[in-house]
């Protein structure tokens, strides 16, 4: 389990928030919508309530109250307007600059300059639609009060509307683009956990197919001997065929508690190199003349991930002689370079009608071959002239590289 597993997730904390401000804020919308729209209805039928700072409109109408014929039919236009202005952001800067050559309507202005700089990342038309703004709000102020007057006022209604509204939007598409990777990390993470628990169900499989195959393959053969044999030799083989039994309960107990016990529980190791004698010889007490051969040009120890596929391949292939060629002469050869390993299983023709046939599942050299590439090597299998079969493994070592025991 990571050491994170523990604690929430940034991406959960990030998304269990998120959305409920979301809802709220939808919520609050109609609200402010609805709100803005009659306010800026009212400053246009009434010219900004009678404020007469600006002077006369471009169009040459005074700043005080607008006539009714006109400003009731512009206010209603523009609050429509407003009521749409985040579908539409252009259409409201066109409708109140329309309004603004006629009305004193520079507070609708503002509003729609900073509709459309916070809903659009495009900063041309951002641009051309302030440089209106600017010639329609700024002339006629120009002509009333003169440079002084013009420039602070086109400032303060055009630009720095339009420069927050981008900065707002600018900082709105940030934050989706935050919570939008965060999301993603988190999906990437569950995708990577439940791949690595799949990846662990495989390999358990894989170690409970080898223990399971193998002990019973030897349970079946003892007990096809144990039907001949009389006196102390039954004695023996009922022994064996007990001491088989109890070796596979224990690795399947072993298994098994993998999946039960916590992290931080002992594990026993699992088989090796080291642990090759003890499964030869149990084949040659079955019957099959069994010879190892081991040969190492450097004295340092494999990776477990390594030595245990070793272990795995032997053990598989020893089943598969017991299954289809019982009795048969059978060379394990294992070769360890600086930087290989080389496992080489091969056997003979078996004797025939010394035991009956095995069931076959046709899943012990895929699972083989699985393994096998973990590791980066490759496998080869199939028979050989003589008749019998040959499984070679070739396995490199890479030095300095910490092979980690994962199944």
């Amino acid at each position: 389990m990571p050491a994170s597993a523990g604690r929430p997730y940034a991406g959960s904390i990030i998304k269990s928030r998120v959305p409920h401000q979301v809802v709220h804020w939808f919520r609050r919308r109609p609200v402010i919508d609805a709100v803005a729209a009659f306010a800026m209805a009212v400053c246009t039928a009434t010219g900004q309530f009678g404020v007469d700072f600006f002077g006369p409109t471009l169009a040459g109408f005074g700043p005080r109250l607008p006539p009714t014929w006109l400003g009731i039919p512009l206010g209603l236009t523009v609050g429509l307007l407003t009521w749409r202005r985040r579908r539409a952001p252009v259409a409201l800067l066109a409708g109140t600059l329309a309004a603004s050559v006629l009305v004193s309507a520079q507070v609708t202005v503002m509003l729609a300059l900073y509709t459309l700089a916070e809903r659009t990342r495009a900063w041309p038309k951002v641009a051309a639609s302030l440089l209106a703004s600017v010639v329609v709000v700024g002339t006629p102020i120009w002509r009333y009060a003169g440079a002084d007057g013009a420039i602070p006022v086109t400032v303060a209604v055009c630009v720095a509307p339009a420069f927050l509204g981008l900065y707002v939007g600018t900082r709105r598409e940030l934050v989706e683009r935050i919570q939008e990777r965060a999301e993603r990390l988190e999906r990437e993470q569950h995708q990577r956990v439940a791949q690595a628990r799949s990846d662990e169900r495989a390999h358990i499989a894989r170690d409970m197919h080898d223990v399971v195959t193998h002990r019973v393959a030897l349970i079946v053969l003892q007990a096809t001997a144990l039907e001949s044999a009389r006196g102390e030799d039954a004695v023996a083989r009922g022994r064996q065929i007990g001491a088989v039994g109890r070796e596979a309960l224990a690795e399947l107990r072993a298994l098994v508690g993998i999946l039960r016990s916590d992290d931080d529980a002992p594990l026993a190791p699992q088989p090796g190199l080291g642990d090759l004698d003890a499964l030869v010889e149990d084949s040659r007490r079955l019957g099959v003349p069994v010879t190892l051969d081991v040969e190492k040009e450097t004295g340092e120890r494999l990776p477990l991930l390594i030595e245990h596929a070793a272990y795995r391949i032997v053990q598989e292939s020893l089943t598969n002689v017991h299954k289809h060629a019982p009795g048969a002469r059978t060379r394990i050869r294992i070769r360890q370079t600086r930087q290989s390993l080389r496992v080489t299983v091969s056997n003979g023709r078996g004797r025939p009608g010394t035991a009956p046939p095995l069931p076959v599942g046709g899943h012990g050299l895929l699972g083989l071959a699985e393994r096998v590439h973990l590791t980066g090597g490759e496998l080869t299998s199939g028979p050989t002239t003589d008749g019998g079969f040959s499984v070679v493994a070739e396995i490199p070592i890479s030095p300095g590289k910490d092979h980690d025991l994962t199944d």
